[in-house]
């Protein structure tokens, strides 16, 4: 069986509003020989006649009464599924949302984000997630609703991304590091004892690679998986560490803070999403909380 023309439930619902084939032609911007044609494929598919003549006018039939209200309220229903979405009632919104982040980012950004939410939408929760790959499966299968970091080649090609703030490497040392008397040249820095961040812990990474442009090689004492626990490090040894600006800033409290002395591309931390959730309005909204509150 041919699957029907639901074209014709408006079809039907504006001829029994009107019950004149011509005012029906009228409110659907069609000619009455095509609304006749209509009509006639409608009681081809009902098998019954619908609107039948009676005197200058047409009357339904017990079967046309029958649908009636029901065609309206399809047709009503079928208008809301496609219009677009409104605007949410963010007071009265009750909802929960998975934030997927680097090492930092919540230290960072965390509480603000939760005062703007908490204003906007009391009803709104934030379950915070550690980061520990790029892997976008889980924006994929939607168990995470938003994620940050720098956009690499493990993210999905059909993710949306979004950028928040540019950031860059800095050298983080304790307050009164020896390494803070006097210029700070690329010799000296490399000379010192450093502690390498690397999740997979790897020997090598940027900063190694930039220090090796200038033929110099630094000193790594130690690897560690992460911003707190480098700085944590550095904090009470003589060790120095490079850790992310922005990033970082509530982390490094009390410490020495300098620019590299050497060449280092800075880098944009962006959020990323799924397409699915591009038009969804509440998660429009949650994507521009962020966005401010990550807004140099």
């Amino acid at each position: 069986m041919p699957f029907p023309d639901l074209n014709l439930l408006i079809t039907l619902d504006v001829l029994l509003a009107e019950g004149s084939v011509a005012r029906a032609a009228k409110r659907l911007q069609l000619s009455p020989s095509a609304m006749s044609r209509s009509l006639a494929r409608l009681r081809e598919t009902t098998g019954d006649p619908l609107l039948v003549r009676a005197g200058r006018g047409l009357v339904p039939t017990p079967r046309a009464i029958e649908l009636r209200e029901r065609v309206g309220q399809l047709v009503q229903d079928a208008e809301a599924v496609l219009r677009p979405a409104e605007q949410p009632d963010l007071q009265h919104l009750s909802r929960t949302f998975t934030l997927r982040t680097s090492e930092g980012f919540v230290e960072n950004f965390g509480a603000p984000l939760i005062a703007r939410i908490a204003a906007q939408a009391p009803g709104v929760r934030l379950r915070f997630m550690h980061k520990p790959d790029k892997d976008s499966t889980a924006l994929r299968d939607g168990t995470v609703d938003l994620e940050t970091g720098v956009v690499g080649k493990g993210a999905g090609p059909e993710l949306r991304t979004q950028g928040l703030f540019r950031d860059r490497f800095i050298g983080v040392m304790r307050e009164d590091h020896p390494l803070g008397k006097g210029d700070i040249t690329p010799a000296r820095f490399a000379a010192g004892g450093h502690i390498s961040i690397s999740r997979r812990g790897l020997d090598k990474g940027p900063i190694d690679d930039a220090l090796a442009a200038l033929q110099l090689t630094r000193d790594i004492v130690t690897t560690v998986a992460g911003f707190s626990t480098a700085l944590a490090l550095a904090r009470d040894t003589d060790l120095i560490t490079c850790v992310p600006e922005r990033h970082t800033e509530s982390l490094r409290a009390g410490m020495h803070s300098f620019a590299l002395p050497f060449e280092m591309q800075p880098f944009t931390v962006a959020m990323l999403w799924h397409p699915r959730m591009d038009a969804d309005p509440v998660h429009r909204w949650l994507r521009g909380c962020l966005k401010e509150v990550c807004a140099p």
